[in-house]
């Protein structure tokens, strides 16, 4: 890069290429003094290449050099989009964002190296940018020099070139591509790495140019107090210090860099004794790259949070996430038990070329070392597929290893994963980890056709969208299952209830209502005690489970107390002839001798499945370094299933054990461990009870989440100066906290369902005036026992908070705070009528309607205050009238003494 200073003012673009890390050289764009004057036969007598944009980029001229850099014919570029259409890979800050700054003259004329990864080849050139008339704006290319694809690259296309029609080759060789250490980084950042204890830099990335002095350039051996401002340098420290950089931990800050002054997204973390600090170009406007803005994502998270089932959510959150991100295709991606994967949902432009959702990948697809990056690294945003990747550097005579970029946000990926980009069809991509309880559950994928940059605080904005959607898988996934064990526990309990009065646990567990049959959603159920066989609906005959379970003695070990399946066949080779009745099997030892067999069929679900491919040939050999290449075919690949049941469910193992323990106490032990009966009762009488606390958890834990996140938002404002920042991180904080108030209260009640309202609004109150200060009051007055759905719940307490932290705001005096008085009233419907309040303890969403009433005793609002613009961003009065709108409520104002709004739902 060169000083804006050292150019002309028009006509030529003069400028000295940086040097690298291997020497250095010259060069200079000598143009006529005016090209807005050029006919097409001088523009094409110009060794570089020239052409001239509009403000939006189109390409209104260029010359025969141009098109011979770009690949094009001259002619077919004029009229097409240079950053859309042409060079998609230039629609970065570093190109874009500084054609926008000449554009609107906030730069004048400015040179700069990039590296183009496509064109006819990858070329490394100088680009000049000149203001010309009537809002034209010059670009010239002058090229620096080709450059090699790159030792990884290069292997790729080598191994492509030289494919085989060979058999599949081990697919786990893929498994041990060292990933996480790839030696280089992505073009659009900078990286430095420093010792975490003397800051000293170790390595850095070969454009580290780009963004420091030439006296710091090449930096092994400076510091990094040498070459980042002394507030990041000491942030960096007391990291280090509280320990609260590692594991995936990050600063983030935006600095200005010495020579030129530009604004950079500073990102910094700390792994195995390395600090790695990553730098990319901040754009001079946010909106030139489509940032994501927080009612956007803020109404996001409400519509995800209102998803009733799992297939709403996943749509829900692909179409979000897409809206935000700008990708052509987002998709929800689930592993399942086996790391198999499925697109569960998909949101795409309408003629995006090949829709996945529906279609299932084999493991092979994502390999095991990849799965255990994205566990800890939750998010990977490539611009471009074909970039070249930008080597580290470093003084190997130092001894020092090759640095991991394990939770690095611009490490390059696998050549491997790459060329399956390229057999897909994609460029940009995205994926963002799901992680459900600290399991890797799935992944959140974006795809584009051609390179595409997504803004820093846009991919922060995915991140938190795709956190939401976690969460409210864990909500609905924890609610079906507490559900389904709480009805095998309701079976179970009053089946072990039975055995404590019996002595013929055959009869007692075979006979009745409930029986064994009933239990796992089974079709057939046996009992094996010593050598006689008791059977209950669809099971194999009692010769072929004697022979069951003469094979499971003899091939279980000696330790083993239970044996689960889904595909009989394929392990008891006999149960081939019964699959259509017993494909699945759960069966239980019960005591040490193993005289006594409990078990569980399940029949035959014949199926199909659509694979992206066939599922058959994951990988195929390559050469040299790339040692396997991923399959190009992903037409959709129908298998059909068979010998395959339904599977049994891990926690229903742990049940059918427990019930066997319950049975050898009965069997074996008989009345003399009837104390023991008492105590398994006991137990399961109080698993029963679990049945609130099971779902209070739930909630219990987004609530602790909430306060998580209500903590982190007050922390940063504490590092904010700007008062208007500090405010808007004060209300986003309320918002947070009143919706962590709804779950406290369903934590506490007694419902599942509903919410006491007036309970809620008190403790949201409590908060808001503590967060005011001591010269503010609120006054609540409330039905009680006034119950509201959750829903319902939620967006009154978003309402509240926003009017009574607006009447702090304008209703207070110099001389005193405000008093604001806040009533919520039930309200009973009568035909034609809005009803009267109820009685207290009525009230309930079924019966009435609710009346909330915020007062304040400021001076009221002025005549035109409908008309008026809003002070500040509105972002407020936007939340709640979208709240408003998602429960049908509507609200009246009013001056009464003060400002005055009441809300009817």
């Amino acid at each position: 890069m060169v000083d804006p200073s050292q150019m002309h003012t028009k006509g030529a673009i003069t400028g000295a290429a940086k040097g690298t890390a291997t020497g250095s050289d010259s060069v200079s764009i000598d143009l006529p003094v005016d090209l807005d004057a050029l006919t097409t036969a001088q523009m094409d007598a110009i060794e570089a290449g020239l052409l001239a944009l509009d403000p939006a980029g189109l390409v209104l001229a260029c010359n025969r050099a141009a098109g011979s850099l770009c690949g094009f014919a001259p002619e077919s570029m004029v009229g097409r989009n240079f950053f859309r259409d042409l060079m998609p890979s230039a629609r970065v800050p570093g190109f874009y964002g500084r054609f926008l700054g000449t554009q609107r003259g906030s730069v004048g004329a400015q040179t700069f190296e990039f590296v183009f990864g496509r064109l006819p080849a990858p070329l490394r050139a100088r680009i000049g940018l000149m203001p010309g008339t009537d809002g034209r704006t010059w670009l010239a290319i002058s090229p620096l020099e080709q450059i090699a694809s790159g030792p990884s690259r290069e292997a790729v296309l080598a191994a492509i070139a030289q494919r085989s029609r060979a058999e599949p080759v081990d697919p786990g060789l893929c498994e041990r591509e060292p990933i996480h250490i790839p030696g280089s980084i992505q073009p659009n950042a900078v990286m430095l790495a420093a010792d975490a204890g003397s800051f000293e830099i170790l390595a850095f990335s070969a454009n580290a140019a780009d963004v420091l002095p030439p006296a710091l350039f090449p930096p092994t051996g400076q510091h990094l107090d040498a070459v980042l401002p002394t507030g990041i340098v000491s942030a960096l420290r007391d990291g280090i210090a509280a320990h609260s950089l590692t594991d995936g931990r990050v600063l983030r800050r935006t600095v200005s860099l010495p020579p030129r002054g530009e604004s950079f997204h500073l990102v910094a973390h700390v792994h195995l004794g390395r600090v790695i600090v990553e730098l990319e170009l901040a754009p001079e406007r946010a909106e030139d790259f489509c940032a994501a803005s927080p009612l956007d994502t803020e109404l996001a998270m409400t519509r995800l949070r209102a998803a009733e089932s799992l297939t709403e959510a996943a749509q829900i959150a692909a179409l979000e996430i897409r809206a935000v991100t700008g990708f052509e295709s987002v998709l929800v991606y689930r592993f399942d038990t086996d790391w198999n994967g499925e697109a569960i949902a998909e949101d795409m432009v309408p003629d995006w070329q090949r829709p996945l959702i529906g279609l299932r990948f084999p493991a092979s697809d994502i390999p095991a070392q990849a799965r255990a990056l994205y566990t800890k690294a939750k998010s990977r945003f490539v611009i471009d597929r074909d970039c070249v990747p930008v080597p580290l550097v470093a003084d190997r005579a130092a001894g020092n290893a090759p640095i991991d970029l394990t939770f690095a946000q611009n490490r390059t990926l696998s050549p491997i994963h790459l060329e399956y980009q390229r057999n897909l069809g994609v460029d940009g991509s995205m994926s963002i980890s799901i992680m459900v309880e600290n399991r890797l559950w799935g992944l959140m994928i974006g795809h584009h056709r051609r390179p595409h940059y997504v803004a820093p605080e846009t991919r922060a904005a995915a991140t938190v969208l795709t956190d939401a959607f976690a969460m409210r898988v864990q909500e609905i996934e924890g609610k079906a299952l507490w559900s389904e064990r709480q009805h095998h526990l309701d079976i179970q309990g009053q089946l072990v209830r039975r055995l404590t009065s019996t002595e013929d646990f055959t009869d007692t567990l075979m006979q009745g209502s409930p029986a064994l049959i009933d239990l796992f959603a089974a079709t057939g159920a046996a009992i094996v005690s010593d050598d006689t066989v008791w059977r209950a609906g669809a099971a194999p005959d009692e010769a072929q489970i004697g022979a069951l379970t003469e094979w499971l003695r003899a091939e279980l070990p000696a330790e083993a107390r239970s044996f689960v399946t889904d595909t009989l066949a394929l392990h008891h080779a006999p149960a081939a002839s019964y699959t259509e009745i017993a494909s699945g099997l759960l069966a239980v030892f019960v005591g040490a001798q193993r005289r006594h067999l409990l078990l569980w069929f399940k029949p035959e679900v014949p199926s199909t499945v659509t694979w992206g491919g066939d599922p058959r040939k994951p990988v195929l050999p390559g050469s040299g370094p790339v040692a396997v290449l991923p399959r190009r075919s992903f037409e959709r690949w129908v298998e059909e299933r068979r010998g395959h049941s339904i599977p049994f469910a891990p926690w229903k193992v742990d049940l059918a054990q427990q019930l066997a323990e319950a049975v050898d106490g009965v069997v074996l032990r008989q009345r003399r461990k009837i104390s023991e009966l008492t105590g398994l009762l006991a137990e399961k009488e109080r698993l029963l009870e679990q049945k609130d606390l099971l779902t209070r958890e739930i909630d219990h834990r987004v609530k602790n989440s909430l306060q998580i996140v209500t903590a982190f938002l007050h922390m940063q404002r504490r590092q904010i100066a700007d008062p208007a920042a500090r405010q808007a991180f004060s209300e986003t904080s309320a918002r947070v906290m009143s919706v962590a108030r709804v779950h406290d209260s369903l934590y506490q009640g007694d419902s599942l369902e509903e919410v006491d309202l007036g309970q809620t609004i008190q403790a949201l109150c409590d908060d808001l005036a503590g967060m005011a200060g001591d010269e503010h009051s609120v006054e609540l007055t409330a039905d009680a026992g006034l119950m509201v759905p959750y829903r319902h719940a939620v967006a009154l307490s978003l309402i509240t908070t926003e009017l009574v932290t607006n009447a702090f705001k304008y209703a207070s005096r110099p001389d005193k705070g405000a008093h604001i008085t806040v009533t919520v009233k039930g309200e009973r419907r009568s035909e034609g009528t809005e009803g009267a309040a109820p009685a207290s303890g009525e009230g309930r969403s079924g019966e009435g309607a609710v009346r909330l009433t915020v007062c304040d005793d400021g001076d009221g609002m002025p005549p035109d205050w409908e008309s008026r613009k809003a002070q500040g961003t509105g972002l407020g009065m936007k939340l709640v009238r979208a709240m408003l709108e998602q429960i049908g409520a509507r609200i009246e104002a009013e001056n009464a003494g003060g400002a005055c709004f009441t809300v009817h739902v």
